[in-house]
């Protein structure tokens, strides 16, 4: 999140569209009913079922799954053509006064530089054009054609009312009052609030769906202001905490790109990743990246991470190529990995495609499941009937289970969706023999060590040489833990605008990452979770609820990272002279000496309004983005492009063009291309979400959730129910190219059919909880029925748009 839960309620409007947190995050809901009941606020639902936040919506438009693009870049179109913007905002504080290089190109789907073979751009057009200082060249009058705000424009005119309800299924006067509630709050005074979820990421083009979304929130001033933002809601307790921790392997602690095999030394990997500012003046946030990666590198191996030595980098992995969760299965199935470590995660059941998982799990030597429940995974060898049809005689892979506590049995933090780290304490130890997964990691850790000190090994020095100096070796404590992500100082830290005063003494926790220092003397795990437990103490246990301005800034309850600030940007929350645009809801001002308020504030403490430094300080511009330059797979601008498995024959946005049917920069595996299915033989949109009564894939071992929530069902409109002749309760089959399940059908009046394109579409709605292990009755795995391809930048795989038949079983 931008923002945070409580901000919620500060909001004008709530638009929610990818995401269903009525069902999904029913705890952080009470804070769109907060807004509702106490400003009036309006909520705004799009999604292809009437769900339960829609049950409670003042208005709902449905769409059909995959075109979420389509309907935001109609809502960008309607902004620009009908002056709905919030103007000093964007031309102060967005590049719509950019000017982008003249070899820029989009023709029918597809942008310059497309190379057709390797499904990938060359992004030289995708550039500003620089004058002579280094910097981008700006049109302030916002009229030179090749300027952002013209090109975006021209890219967004063709998305029209007509055309959005052609290829998205949304009734034109639906779509059009959706845009009005959106249009209301490029006001100054007004804000909106996006909340989405996996339903937005969860498409080959998830990550330019919350792009398109970032582009309407510059456009209406929505960004740093109290209930504004881009709000991301988190599906477990702490999902943003294991992310925040490089859970998606291409990045280290905090964000960090990780090495490749194309960075051979420190110097070639640091010059990569630490960008000039492109604007004069601008803070260029990411210039620290050297201070980030040495201090990371001196918490990992101390003493033995010298100058001489470049901070240990040669005994940090370089990755030779992708390492997302989709490669590490593909090259799995291709017998490319020997070994597989399976901690907190249930790939069977969550990963795309459960054949290809279950083949690929088949082909390893041994597996390790580190886990506190017997998942559908652990015993992915075991046949279940037609719910697990294998030959345990044909799976030559060893399976070891190490029985994991669960995080009641122990002490830690999670950091919620809102980037509040908070700490929790342990309430009862766990059964069996069961421990702590670090207790379980350390005892790895300390027989690897010992393995290589008797017997040797190729280059044991990533292993011989990791600092390891807890109370405890075999059972570091999280107290330990969070000490060591914070950081200390190893020498007296010094002003280096006057090096005569300590700001931090040698041996004391760092108060927060503006203190990290490249030449290692600093230590830190991870620097956005520098503060958390300063040489005050543990930030993160902090329980005081005060809220002085009202608006649920709480800044001495836990942690948010970075440095403990609640609304992210929230420079951009005042004009350029320091005034806030809502007196009413003030985030930051200047106070003449000083930036001041409720919040800490993003932005140098000092930088005086005639300073120019502007307020999305991690963007060498200084601006948000609205043309995103070369950082994104598909394009500076979002584009719709149509799920990999469509109902339709074509795009509509490109129907001559079938190398723009569906995202053009999409990774697709050998044989996987083969595996989609076509809308002749699978005629149906199929979308699969979240329960209440069920925790993913957990909650099926457990009784009262079970009882609740029994089987695996399947939902249909009636229309489809009448064609096919399906009643209520009765027992279907679902079928896509890849596999089937059976279910129990619950007709409802919630899913509708579409008009798309001159053609009726029909969505299936298939929750995702249910597998053959479990309290619950045993039953199919949904991602049996899923594609093994994701979104072009993240790989997340295509859950939420795919083909299917329905049949009575």
């Amino acid at each position: 999140m931008t923002n945070h839960w409580v901000d919620i309620k500060n909001a004008d409007v709530v638009f929610v569209m990818g995401g269903n947190p009525a069902e999904a995050h029913p705890c952080g809901f009470k804070w769109v009913i907060e807004a509702k009941k106490n400003r009036k606020a309006k909520l705004v639902v799009v999604d292809p079922r009437f769900n339960r936040t829609a049950s409670v919506a003042d208005y709902y438009a449905p769409i059909r799954p995959g075109t979420d693009i389509a309907f935001l870049g109609g809502v960008i179109n309607y902004l620009l053509a009908n002056d709905k913007l919030h103007h000093d905002y964007v031309k102060a504080y967005t590049n719509a006064s950019f000017l982008i290089d003249e070899g820029f190109k989009f023709e029918d789907g597809i942008f310059s530089g497309y190379d057709e073979a390797k499904r990938a751009y060359g992004k030289d057009t995708w550039k500003y054009q620089f004058d002579k200082d280094g910097f981008a060249k700006v049109d302030e009058t916002l009229q030179d054609p090749n300027c952002v705000f013209q090109l975006l424009k021209k890219h967004y005119s063709r998305y029209t009312p007509e055309t959005v309800s052609k290829v998205c299924g949304t009734p034109k006067d639906a779509f059009l009052k959706v845009c009005e509630y959106i249009a209301s709050t490029a006001a100054p005074d007004r804000t909106m609030t996006n909340l989405y979820a996996l339903g937005w990421t969860e498409h080959t083009v998830g990550s330019q769906n919350i792009r398109c979304m970032a582009i309407i929130q510059l456009l209406l001033g929505n960004m740093g202001m109290a209930g504004g933002g881009i709000n991301a809601l988190r599906g477990h307790a702490n999902v943003q905490g294991i992310t925040d921790f490089a859970l998606y392997a291409q990045t280290l602690p905090g964000y960090l790109s990780a090495p490749t095999d194309a960075d051979p030394d420190r110097a070639t990997y640091l010059g990569k990743r630490t960008p000039k500012a492109l604007r004069p003046g601008q803070m260029n946030f990411p210039q620290n990246f050297p201070k980030w990666f040495t201090s990371l590198c001196k918490t990992w191996y101390g003493d033995n991470a010298t100058k001489d030595n470049d901070f240990a980098y040669d005994y940090l992995p370089k990755l030779s190529g992708a390492s997302d969760v989709l490669s590490i299965f593909n090259s799995m199935y291709e017998g490319k990995m020997t070994g597989f470590f399976c901690q907190g995660f249930n790939p069977l059941a969550s990963v795309a495609n459960k054949k290809k998982v279950g083949d690929a799990l088949a082909k390893l030597k041994y597996m390790v499941v580190i886990d506190p429940l017997a998942t559908d995974t652990s015993e992915f060898w075991k046949p279940y009937g037609e719910f697990n049809a294998v030959d345990p005689a044909q799976i030559p892979t060893e399976v070891f289970r190490l029985p994991a506590n669960l995080f009641a049995e122990h002490a830690g933090t999670f950091t919620n969706s809102g980037r509040v780290v908070q700490w929790r304490w342990k309430a009862v130890d766990g059964p069996g023999d069961s421990k702590d997964d670090t207790e379980i990691i350390a005892a790895l850790f300390l027989k690897l060590k010992e393995m290589y000190a008797k017997d040797g090994g190729a280059f044991p020095e990533p292993i011989q040489k990791l600092t390891w100096a807890y109370a405890q070796p075999a059972k570091p404590s999280p107290e330990e833990l969070l000490r060591e992500i914070n950081g200390k100082a190893l020498a007296d830290v010094l002003d280096p605008k006057d090096p005569t005063k300590v700001l931090v003494k040698a041996g004391d926790q760092l108060p927060s990452f503006a203190m990290l220092r490249d030449d290692g003397s600093t230590t830190c795990g991870n620097w956005i979770y520098c503060g958390v437990w300063s040489q005050a103490g543990n930030n993160s246990a902090r329980r005081d609820p005060s809220d002085p301005s009202g608006l649920g800034q709480t800044l001495n309850w836990g942690f948010a990272w970075p440095v403990n600030r609640r609304i992210l940007y929230n420079r951009a929350s005042a004009d350029l002279a320091g005034k806030p645009w809502d007196p009413k809801r003030p985030v930051l001002r200047w106070t003449g000496t000083a930036w001041g308020g409720n919040d800490v504030p993003d932005m140098r403490p000092d930088a005086k309004p005639e300073e120019n430094v502007m307020p999305f300080i991690m963007n060498p511009e200084g601006v948000g983005r609205l043309f995103s330059r070369e950082l994104m797979a598909e394009g500076p601008f979002p584009e719709h492009y149509e799920p990999f498995e469509t109902p339709l024959d074509k795009n509509p946005m490109h129907p001559n063009n079938p190398k723009a049917t569906s995202n053009p920069a999409a990774r697709v595996y050998k044989g996987d291309m083969e595996a989609f299915g076509k809308a002749k033989d699978f005629p149906y949109v199929a979308t699969t979400y979240r329960l209440t009564e069920h925790f993913h894939y957990w909650t099926k071992q457990s009784t009262i959730n079970a009882i609740m929530q029994p089987e695996q069902f399947v939902e249909i409109g009636e229309e489809l129910a009448q064609e096919k002749g399906i009643k209520a309760g009765d027992r279907v089959k679902v079928r896509s190219n890849r596999g089937f399940i059976r279910g129990v059908a619950v007709v409802t009046k919630r899913i509708k059919a579409l008009d798309v394109d001159g053609r009726k579409v029909h969505t299936v709605g298939i929750p995702t909880h249910f597998g053959f292990k479990g309290a619950t009755k045993p039953g199919f795995i949904t991602n049996t029925l899923t594609p093994f391809v994701g979104d072009a930048n993240t790989q997340t795989p295509e859950y939420k748009a795919f083909l299917v038949n329905i049949e009575k079983a």
